[in-house]
């Protein structure tokens, strides 16, 4: 499977004057939305019209998909738009219902991807179709478990693959619903460069005001696509409202974003440029929420030295650490001054956080 230009050949046989785009609600409701969303669609950018059939949710009692006869209506919606459809599979039926009414794409939700049995499944169901098929990362930060996704469907002779980033869970609160583990993202580009990737910008985020900069990112990345939750009554959806756009939202998102095209040498250098550049600020921002996070555990270290009544400073620990930091620093081509500065810097922050506990 590695390196092969066979993956990407379905996404380049379209020939695309911007990245593909596929847009439409998290959840078809009724024929009546389904319709009215794809005809606010029809005249965008929107390359495929996405709609979820059956929804696979965390906990019973929630809603669930409309089950198959939405199928009918994402037909209609070809016949009355001319839009192609895609949607989400899950098991073998689901795969026969969705070849059956001429779904044009289907991917591979998160909760899917993390069970080979459910994989293969649905592989051997696949087998030898023309479809276009994408794999969302599984829900926990797992590389060798998304690629196994892709091999699984590659073996069983689909060639016409690629891969949705939609973030992974954590239990640790963040201003995300799934974190991005960007990191990730560009490891599978670096050793996959023909596996098409698709950024997922609405389950990433789990908030509508946050897509624009989430899709900048992963175009800055090189990312070949979106896919965007669009609803024309997103406060109404019967799921995951908080995520979704308007189609005319969506059509101003395509507007703004910067979309770098490599036109001739200086445009591909900027190109180039621009992807290290994004990468740079992925690590540094997590950089930054990793010092966060250590300052936390320093104001508890703080809370436990004020009740024992013990000194801020562990002169023996630090230089330890010191040492231990200096050595690590020169695996990874970092000077010792480097090391000793930065170091420096983060324990004086540790330190300043602790007296500010005591001293309260």
């Amino acid at each position: 499977m590695e390196n092969n230009k066979e993956m990407r050949k379905w996404l380049d046989d379209m020939n695309l004057p911007h990245p593909l785009v596929i847009a439409g609600p998290c959840s078809a409701e009724t024929e009546e939305q389904v319709l009215k969303i794809a005809h606010d669609l029809k005249d965008t950018d929107v390359n495929y019209y996405r709609a979820g059939i059956w929804k696979p949710r965390t906990r019973p009692g929630n809603f669930e998909g409309v089950g198959a006869i939405g199928l009918k209506w994402l037909q209609k919606v070809k016949e009355e738009t001319g839009m192609k459809t895609a949607t989400e599979v899950a098991n073998r039926a689901h795969v026969e219902l969705a070849l059956e009414h001429d779904v044009d794409l289907l991917w591979i939700g998160a909760r899917s991807t993390v069970s080979p049995f459910i994989v293969q499944e649905i592989a051997d169901a696949l087998e030898g179709t023309d479809k276009i098929v994408l794999i969302k990362n599984p829900v926990n930060p797992d590389l060798s478990l998304w690629l196994g996704a892709v091999e699984r469907l590659y073996s069983a002779n689909i060639k016409k693959l690629g891969v949705i980033h939609r973030g992974f869970s954590t239990y640790e609160k963040t201003k995300y619903r799934n974190i991005p583990e960007w990191q990730m993202a560009i490891e599978l580009q670096s050793k996959f460069p023909d596996l098409p990737i698709i950024n997922d910008p609405s389950h990433i985020t789990g908030k509508r005001d946050m897509i624009f900069d989430v899709s900048q990112t992963a175009l800055d990345l090189n990312f070949d696509g979106l896919m965007i939750e669009t609803h024309h009554d997103p406060d109404s959806a019967w799921s995951d409202a908080a995520q979704q756009v308007t189609p005319n939202t969506l059509v101003q998102i395509m507007r703004d974003l910067r979309i770098r095209k490599e036109t001739d040498e200086e445009a591909e250098y900027n190109s180039n440029l621009s992807n290290l550049r994004a990468q740079i600020d992925v690590i540094d921002n997590q950089i930054i929420d990793t010092m966060g996070k250590r300052m936390k555990i320093s104001d508890e270290i703080g809370k436990l030295k004020k009740k024992r009544n013990v000194a801020v400073l562990q002169s023996n620990r630090w230089n330890a650490i010191l040492g231990n930091m200096i050595l690590e620093g020169e695996q990874r081509g970092l000077s010792e001054e480097f090391v000793l500065r930065m170091f420096k810097a983060i324990h004086q922050e540790s330190i300043n956080h602790q007296e500010k506990i005591i001293n309260k």
